[in-house]
């Protein structure tokens, strides 16, 4: 119904993300795929099966978090079932897909989200400084 489930991150104080929304997630655990991560990781934070996953984009993150680099893929998943659980990572929402770039995101996020709207596959890379967006470069395929 051109609504996207979001998560408003406010329940963890040393949460890198606090205050900010985001697409629910997370890291891999043992031998997963990307998309056995995804499956997973949605379960736990929203209590929902999702399926029909499709990759949308890849995005890495020089030295994001303590020098670490982050790599994310991106799905989209227009089929699930279940009930929505309390989530202790913060607050989860149904956003308006027409309000989605109004809430408090990351930078980056303006610019990779409407990719996704517009089913466009790509590989782009979003360097951080200090939280602040410096530089993003993206291939379209």
């Amino acid at each position: 119904n051109n609504k996207t489930l979001m998560l408003h991150r406010v329940k963890k104080n040393s949460d890198i993300h606090k205050g900010k929304w985001n697409g629910v997630g997370g890291k891999f655990e043992g031998c997963e795929s990307p998309e056995e991560c995804a499956i997973r990781e949605t379960k736990e934070e929203t209590g929902l099966d999702i399926s029909n996953l499709k990759l949308r984009g890849i995005l890495t993150f020089p030295n994001f978090l303590f020098g670490d680099d982050w790599v994310v893929f991106v799905y989209d998943a227009y089929s699930f079932c279940g009930e929505l659980i309390d989530c202790d990572e913060g607050n989860l929402e149904w956003v308006c897909d027409s309000k989605i770039l109004d809430l408090n995101l990351w930078e980056g996020d303006k610019v990779f989200l409407p990719w996704v709207f517009e089913k466009k596959f790509f590989s782009a890379k979003f360097s951080y400084v200090d939280k602040k967006l410096v530089e993003h470069r993206v291939n379209f395929y």
